[in-house]
């Protein structure tokens, strides 16, 4: 434990020296936003601060720790590797046994036709990788103007700088002269906002291709290389595919030769109920990007795991080229290697794809039937251990909130007092859930309770405030 003297030292120390990400730095130098959060021990799906305050964790860190905390099977493998080798790089044909063997691994379990895995130590840097295969496969094939890179406004893959680019949110642009040219964008399957009046979620899919299909053509096919996607959306509001889409999509591509990425950050490893979001949606990708649930946040690593067709043009290219020119010091790190194999260990043992199929299912129906109704609620939306509540002023006539309201950090924040971590999305009042894979249906009904505590409180003080609610009816 951290001595309750020490608490105010390591806070000094952090507020003097550390650049924290997504963090207003005017306010939290000034001391406005309270003092750090001082993480010290987590287990199960709590963790807790060094003053002592337990917190259940329904984000799972930022997706991914997915097997828990304190899973001592973890930590064992991680110090073993780094008692035999801590450290040696992959370069020029060296491996190691545990890098060998996690790659063999996720070549099987990856839907698709996969061929060879590439490491990294994020999805950002996996993600650029991503980008960079596209345009060497088709400078390999002679087709050196096939690089435009198409992704959804509100979709997420990262905040590097080419990753960046493909992000759909123009607050990770702002100040930092992104997106790069190469980055295009196409609208964002969300049935509940995008949707005509009277139009059904497979007619709207069937729209989205379209637009889809008529961007690329005006494009020229030519010069579009690859469509970059999560299988549901994440950080853009937690938002699962309406019905058709992927179908539809999946078509356009095809028509015009442009490769799928399919952004697996967040859903890998058994997050949606299926092992990969690809296999939940019949989805066939030509790139997968995986990381945070491949070692369950324990150790920094990520993969781009490349498909056959691509992996082919690239070795028959090799006498031309000569060697594959990319690489980090850390890729294929031993002992992110051996995390993750143990972290696969405890996936596939303890069958968590099935539980979060299971108690996700438990978790979506409870979601339903304790907020679907509300009159500030206007969509309640998710699969297996992902869940988004969206809240509105009027549900009748789908009206947002005032945004200066900030209705979803409000209902965030509440949460948070009574002892719950549950994340405030962007694009609008959204309070979105992640809960670990290991999650049992007893502790949904904590966070569940909690949640229908916090967003009565935020209700009750809307009215006192003045705020107009509508009861005009369901949307």
């Amino acid at each position: 434990m951290i001595k309750t003297a020490d608490i105010s030292e390591i806070s000094k120390r952090d507020r003097s020296t550390v650049l924290h990400p997504f963090t207003h730095l005017k306010d939290f130098a000034a001391g406005k936003l309270g003092e750090p959060t001082i993480v010290e021990t987590g287990k199960g799906i709590r963790i807790q601060d060094a003053r002592g305050n337990q917190l259940i964790d329904a984000f799972a860190g930022m997706y991914c720790v997915n097997v828990g905390y304190g899973r001592t099977e973890v930590a064992d493998a991680i110090s073993r590797q780094a008692y035999r080798l801590a450290y040696y790089h992959s370069y020029a044909g060296h491996t190691t046994d545990e890098l060998a063997m996690l790659s063999d691994r996720l070549v099987k379990m990856a839907p698709g036709k996969m061929s060879k895995v590439f490491y990294g130590m994020s999805g950002s840097d996996a993600n650029e990788t991503q980008a960079k295969l596209v345009w060497y496969y088709n400078n390999l094939r002679g087709k050196p103007n096939k690089k435009r890179i198409i992704s959804r406004e509100r979709g997420y893959h990262g905040c590097s700088v080419v990753s960046g680019s493909m992000t759909g949110m123009s607050f990770y642009h702002d100040y930092m002269d992104l997106p790069l040219p190469h980055s295009v964008r196409t609208g964002v399957p969300h049935h509940y906002w995008g949707g005509d009046p009277g139009e059904t979620e497979r007619e709207f899919s069937t729209r989205r291709a379209l637009e889809l299909d008529e961007l690329i053509e005006s494009l020229g096919a030519d010069n579009v290389g690859a469509f970059i996607a999560e299988p549901v959306l994440g950080t853009g509001g937690i938002t699962p595919p309406p019905e058709g889409y992927w179908k539809a999509i999946q078509a356009v591509l095809k028509k015009h030769d442009v490769l799928l990425i399919a952004d697996e950050v967040i859903t890998g490893f058994g997050r949606t109920g299926s092992m990969f979001g690809s296999e939940h949606y019949g989805i066939e990708p030509d790139l997968i990007t995986v990381a945070k649930g491949l070692t369950s946040g324990y150790f920094p690593l990520s993969a781009a795991i490349i498909g056959k067709k691509v992996y082919e043009v690239m070795e028959a290219g090799a006498d031309k080229v000569g060697v594959f020119s990319h690489g980090y010091t850390y890729s294929g790190h031993p002992i992110g290697a051996a995390t993750a194999n143990a972290v696969l260990d405890i996936v596939e043992k303890d069958n968590l794809a099935e539980n979060a199929k299971n108690v996700g299912a438990y978790f979506q129906a409870q979601l339903q039937e304790k907020f679907a109704q509300l009159p500030i609620v206007g969509e309640v939306r998710g699969v297996g251990m992902m869940g988004a509540i969206e809240f509105v002023s009027d549900r009748g006539k789908k009206k947002r909130f005032d945004p200066s309201l900030q209705v979803g950090a409000l209902v965030s924040k509440a949460a948070r007092d009574r002892g719950l971590i549950a994340r405030p999305m962007p694009h609008g009042d959204i309070l979105g859930f992640a809960p670990p894979l290991v999650t049992t249906k007893a502790e949904i009904d904590e966070i569940i309770s909690i949640t229908v505590s916090a967003v009565g409180a935020v209700m009750d003080g809307l009215v006192r405030g003045g705020v107009k609610i509508s009861h005009s009816g369901g949307a």
